[in-house]
């Protein structure tokens, strides 16, 4: 554990999304955070949650005490809102400062620091239900007149911000951590028994919604599956909001994609190392964390030019316009042609930049330049 420099701050960070029926990303962030901070002495931790009848599922339970306000979600949220009302600091002793991890957003007197994981609904609010935008806006303006700090995970996100009208110096880029995985050929084999996977498959993960762009990657399949008549693809992951049946171009490869749902974290580590190369190619994403799990165990990627992603993969991974199916098509060719093995080696050495330990210690650096700015 990390020796003290300074007193410990006493936090309050919310962690309602892990009991959402689709957690995505930002319930991954918000595990994985949690449990390093809890590897600290500089900090220590409550969480702040609904009232719930049961418990998140174990991929996505927090560590550590948590707390609730005693209302169900929906309640919580609008009192929230428009209320503001029950204060964190009314139910959590000598607390210090309050973290929301989501647009969630507890009114405080406290400190207040803001994850803002992407502002994708200003950009193409059509992939979103109105509600979601509704939503959404109101955090923004409530982050924008709130937050002492606003946390962000890429360098995209945080230029999103700062032209939405947050002050630059409140901005916050905290990449995420990579998984230290490990997966052996005996695992592999199983799940590829268990799921029925093909011997060579285009891996993608994901929540089934239009940012994913799945149309895209289905298009750009059916131009490389004629040039490779062994490769398939395969999705992983739960139906979300807007989802629709992205017809495959007609044709033999139709039969190649394979749908397999969600896959609880043990398996979805061994698909990702069971796959010959990884393809994301979204529209917008705030980080793109499963581009950073893929990488985490020597899996070539294939994702999204000029977006967070290609941040993340540099020169390591293969970059391709998202709205070109010729260019995806390509980009899946390339991944697992002849550059397949230094394409994975060099995204693997490359996750080994991105700890979620270095992530806490730039996480507890925005804590204090909140407090400090109250």
């Amino acid at each position: 554990m990390t020796a003290p420099t300074t007193s410990a701050l006493h936090l309050a960070m919310t962690v309602e999304q892990c009991w959402q029926r689709v957690p995505g990303g930002s319930a991954s962030y918000i595990v994985a955070l949690l449990a390093a901070l809890q590897q600290r002495d500089d900090v220590r931790t409550t969480g702040l949650s609904a009232w719930h009848r049961t418990p998140p599922l174990p991929d996505h339970r927090p560590s550590g005490p948590v707390r609730s306000l005693g209302l169900p979600r929906y309640p919580l949220y609008r009192a929230w809102n428009w209320l503001s009302a029950p204060r964190p600091e009314w139910v959590i002793r000598d607390l210090d400062v309050v973290h929301a991890t989501t647009w969630a957003i507890p009114p405080t007197r406290r400190p207040l620091v803001v994850t803002v994981h992407d502002l994708a609904f200003l950009h193409e609010p059509e992939h979103f239900t109105p509600r979601g935008v509704r939503f959404f806006t109101r955090g923004l303006d409530r982050t924008r007149d709130e937050a002492a700090a606003v946390i962000v995970p890429s360098q995209a996100a945080a230029d999103d911000c700062i032209e939405a009208g947050i002050d630059a110096g409140r901005v916050h880029v905290v990449p995420h951590g990579a998984p230290r995985w490990t997966v052996d050929a005996t695992e592999i084999a199983d799940l590829r028994a268990r799921l029925d996977l093909p011997e060579r498959f285009v891996l993608w993960c994901g929540t089934f919604e239009p940012r994913k762009n799945l149309a895209g990657l289905l298009q750009g399949f059916a131009l490389a599956a004629q040039a490779d008549p062994d490769l398939h693809l395969v999705l992983v992951g739960p139906p979300g909001w807007g989802r629709t049946d992205h017809a495959v171009h007609a044709g033999p490869w139709a039969s190649r994609v394979h749908e397999v749902g969600w896959l609880g974290t043990n398996d979805l580590r061994v698909a990702y190392a069971a796959a010959t190369a990884f393809c994301f190619p979204s529209t917008r994403e705030g980080f793109g964390l499963p581009v950073l799990e893929a990488m985490s165990v020597g899996t070539p990627v294939v994702t999204s030019r000029g977006t967070s992603m290609a941040e993340v993969v540099a020169d390591t991974g293969v970059l391709v316009a998202p709205d070109d199916p010729a260019e995806i098509a390509a980009g899946m060719l390339r991944a697992v042609g002849p550059e397949h093995d230094a394409l994975g080696a060099a995204g693997l050495s490359r996750s080994q930049d991105y700890t979620w330990a270095h992530a806490a210690d730039q996480t507890v650096a925005a804590y204090r330049a909140a407090a400090g700015h109250r």
